[in-house]
């Protein structure tokens, strides 16, 4: 897969892990406009706080993006900082731009200072092996305990002209709303003036990497960056809502793989909450399903004990008829209002053994909704997250 126009990107191995490769660099030759959303967070990582700093100093304008795994940099005081530093200064000096337009992820093991050295000694390397077709090798680089590399691209229309958006991610565990334990870069030849891009990628990220969940946790490093070179040539007064409908779905694309990917995970579930008083106690009730621990392991048995999911709605918070809820697998009635319905435990069964689960409960109050995909919990979450730092 090749990149948009006006963007070039490689991957290495510093030596940061021990095997796999570490480094990725993405290029914007002539620069572009930039967006981004990161972990809510408190504990936020040296690169996270300086790309933020940049963003703003910048006025929204970046020239490359230095990430490693193999190291969060997360809460590691002035030490962590200062390597963040050297590092943005070095590739700086090899791409020849000013300090700010350099933008710095990290993702890995909380609480140990980048190897800034091993970095910038490599630094030159992949810059040297920059090219349109280097996606491939960034997202083998960027990954920590993913299964695979996360890549995906769409097209849309501005003002007459076809153009593209390519999108390369990460995340496999410590994934909840407001961001998770996941990096994901957004690019596309679109000339989209940088604060209009801040709100295109707000309205994404509300429709697909924070509706997301594995395991409720959120981590310190969590950033979505969208840069736009402007090669296409359309005019900033265009039309953007193709754009936005491109973005849209590109982000969806992205937050699926991850939630797929899910540490150990071998289900998804798709769950729409509807007939809430509001959003919000949709998103409540939501949320509640999705990480609680009984849903997610009967979600991995393919179990279809609809008992569980009710019980998490009802101590959600959210506002619900006890005799107007009910509850769907697919098009198979298992409650209906309030009262468990006519159904044949085999034919929910095989609702429940799919990859993909779609469940729908109506709250009966209102014309609240939300979507959230949500990965099961079994054994192998359990070993990966037990020997992680082994």
């Amino acid at each position: 897969m090749k990149l948009p126009k006006g963007f070039v990107a490689s991957g290495v191995r510093a030596g940061i892990r021990k095997k796999r490769p570490d480094l990725g660099l993405i290029v914007a030759p002539d620069g572009a406009t930039a967006a981004a959303v990161f972990t809510q967070n408190r504990f936020q990582a040296a690169p996270v706080v300086l790309s933020k700093n940049s963003l703003k100093k910048t006025g929204g304008r970046v020239k490359a993006v230095v990430v490693n795994a193999g190291c969060a940099n997360a809460v590691t005081g002035k030490e962590g900082t200062d390597a963040a530093k050297r590092v943005r200064t070095r590739a700086s000096e090899l791409l020849r731009c000013p300090e700010d337009e350099i933008f710095l992820a990290s993702t890995g093991v909380i609480g140990v200072v980048l190897p800034d050295k091993k970095v910038r000694d490599f630094l030159p390397d992949a810059v040297n092996r920059l090219s349109t077709g280097g996606i491939e090798a960034l997202s083998h680089a960027i990954l920590t305990t993913d299964v695979g590399p996360k890549v995906a691209q769409t097209s849309f229309t501005i003002g007459g002209k076809r153009g593209r958006l390519v999108g390369v991610a990460k995340g496999a565990g410590m994934i909840h709303p407001n961001m998770a334990t996941m990096l994901a870069f957004v690019m596309t030849d679109a000339n989209v003036p940088a604060p209009t891009l801040q709100k295109m990628l707000k309205q994404s990220v509300e429709e697909s990497f924070n509706s997301i969940s594995v395991d409720g946790d959120t981590s310190t490093n969590d950033t979505v960056l969208v840069m736009a070179s402007g090669k296409l040539g359309n005019a900033p007064k265009d039309d953007l809502s193709d754009f936005q409908r491109a973005l849209d779905t590109l982000c969806r694309e992205l937050a699926w793989m991850i939630v797929r990917d899910g540490e150990g995970a071998i289900r998804v579930m798709e769950l729409e909450v509807t007939g809430a008083k509001n959003d919000r106690d949709a998103r409540l009730a939501a949320h509640a399903v999705v990480t609680s621990p009984l849903v997610k392991t009967a979600l991995h048995g393919g179990d279809p004990n609809w008992g569980r999911i009710l019980a998490a709605v009802g101590r959600s918070g959210a506002k619900f008829s006890l005799k107007k809820i009910s509850l769907h697998a697919g098009q198979i009635a298992l409650v209906e209002n309030g009262a468990p319905a006519v159904y044949k435990e085999k034919d929910a069964a095989k609702v429940f053994a799919r990859e993909r689960v779609p469940l729908r409960v109506d709250l009966g109050v209102g014309t609240g909704r939300a979507v959230v995909l949500a990965s099961d919990l079994g054994h192998d979450y359990v070993s990966l997250n037990a020997d992680y730092r082994s």
